[in-house]
């Protein structure tokens, strides 16, 4: 045995002599001497575990060269693949939440390729500051007083409790502490700002007394969460956001709402469901109201703060505020999005988000039957294919219960094994553009609303 795996150790080539064989030299000019002779070492060590495990060399070692070129390929690929998303899920939080507006898109491509006036303020060649353009663009979209803006909305909240109430109580309806992805929670968030929380109310009904109650000299917040991810119905009953306003008010506390989703229009304009907007908060007195940049607002990852000038002032002093500032390309894309929202009219059209939440169920029929004959074809001998009616979801947290009519391509397997599926949904996984769908009833569904080029999927798997 020992004679075996030495003889087999003696046929592994230095690196020295893989080095000079003409292919590799030819990878060395392209991806550089370091990268290659690190891998081959790399595949040198394989190369020796298999034989002392298995007593055989691996198979690729006929050909290092190649191996090597598959291996360096891989290596190029992208951790952030551009994917078909068919699941279903609109603002799909591990796909990435909303697509870009083309515009926005631009706007980030000029602020990567070019020196711009992040902090720099032209009229008096000094130093500006960061969040003022957006801040005032926010203030007349939403009436409110003054803006700040951060890398997403947890920090949002986080800076919101940090600034106005650390050290005091916050009194939050128990209806209305939620968890979000990720084991994000409100009480959770409260202790690494320093508050203390004050639960009041039942799970399904909480009333304006109860806040009343609870109510001393250490309260340092009033605040609302919008339960974005799931919703309480039958027996409930909540505090509306005037009623908050009205009683911060009177007591002098200030007052907060976390929005999270946060539309910045009237959705049922649309024909989709009610989603609360900032500036219906603001105008009822609310103090300070945080939402997200990246759900329905349809622009990119941010956490947005909106209300009166003396809390935005104090937070943006907040040292917090430097380790959560949004850099420049954020506010690029956030600002070519908001600026969308000043030509109404043409918003459905231009923002992505609002286009494929709104896609009518017959024009998304329409794209499955264009499609089905040939994936058919294609298929025909280990799969049954239909386009049915479906369901799409908006995702993200938002509007939870509510569903989008909409159609799809369903697979399902001749043989009727749900491996059958799973080989199927993880080869799709796995192709150059991923194709995201989901298995459900015994089917593998192709949802196709956020499908606009369906060309382009038939080129990926058919071929």
């Amino acid at each position: 045995m020992t004679q075996v795996i030495n003889s087999l150790y003696r046929q592994l080539p230095s690196i020295d002599k893989l080095l000079r064989q003409p292919e590799i030299t030819l990878l060395i000019a392209s991806h550089g001497q370091t990268q290659v002779v690190d891998i081959l070492r790399e595949m040198q060590e394989q190369a020796r575990f298999n034989i002392r495990e298995h007593q055989a060399l691996p198979e690729w070692s006929d050909d290092w060269a190649e191996s090597l070129h598959r291996r360096l390929d891989w290596g190029k690929t992208s951790a952030l693949k551009p994917v078909f998303n068919l699941s279903g899920t609109v603002l799909h939080t591990n796909l990435g939440r909303a697509l870009l507006a083309e515009t926005a898109i631009d706007a980030v491509t000029q602020a990567m390729r070019s020196s711009v006036t992040l902090e720099y303020s032209l009229d008096g060649a000094s130093r500006g500051h960061r969040d003022r353009a957006l801040a005032d663009l926010l203030c007349t979209l939403t009436g409110a007083e003054d803006a700040c803006i951060v890398n997403n909305n947890a920090a949002a909240v986080l800076l919101v409790l940090a600034t106005v109430a650390q050290g005091k109580e916050v009194i939050v309806s128990r209806g209305e502490l939620v968890e979000i992805g990720g084991a994000f929670r409100i009480p959770d968030v409260m202790v690494q700002a320093g508050c203390r929380l004050v639960e009041v109310g039942t799970t399904n009904r909480t009333h304006l007394k109860d806040y009343q109650r609870a109510i001393n000299p250490d309260t340092g917040m009033l605040m609302k969460v919008h339960t974005s991810n799931y919703s309480i119905e039958g027996f409930t009953a909540e505090v509306s956001g005037g009623e908050l306003a009205k009683l911060g008010m009177v007591s002098q506390i200030p007052t907060a709402i976390d929005l999270d989703s946060g539309s910045m229009i009237d959705m049922t304009q649309y024909g989709l469901p009610t989603e609360p907007m900032p500036q219906d908060y603001l105008n009822h007195g609310i103090d300070l109201v945080t939402f997200s940049g990246d759900k329905l607002l349809g622009g990119p990852q941010a956490g947005i703060i909106v209300g009166k000038k003396r809390w935005i002032e104090a937070i943006q002093q907040h040292p917090l505020k430097r380790a959560l500032r949004a850099d420049k390309m954020t506010l690029a894309a956030l600002e070519a999005t908001l600026r969308l929202y000043q030509h109404p009219e043409q918003l459905r059209q231009k923002l992505p988000t609002l286009r494929l939440l709104t896609r009518p169920q017959g024009e998304i029929r329409d794209m499955a039957q264009q499609l089905l004959l040939q994936m058919q074809a294609y298929y025909s001998e280990k799969l049954i294919v239909r386009d049915e009616p479906c369901y799409s979801q908006i995702g993200s947290g938002s509007l939870p219960v509510d569903r989008l009519p909409s159609w799809a391509l369903t697979f399902t397997a001749v043989d009727g094994r749900g491996s059958t599926l799973e080989k199927l949904a993880h080869q799709w996984r796995n192709l150059e553009k991923p194709v995201i769908g989901r298995l459900y009833d015994g089917r593998l569904w192709l949802d196709l609303r956020c499908l606009e080029d369906g060309s382009e999927l038939l080129r990926a798997l058919l071929l």
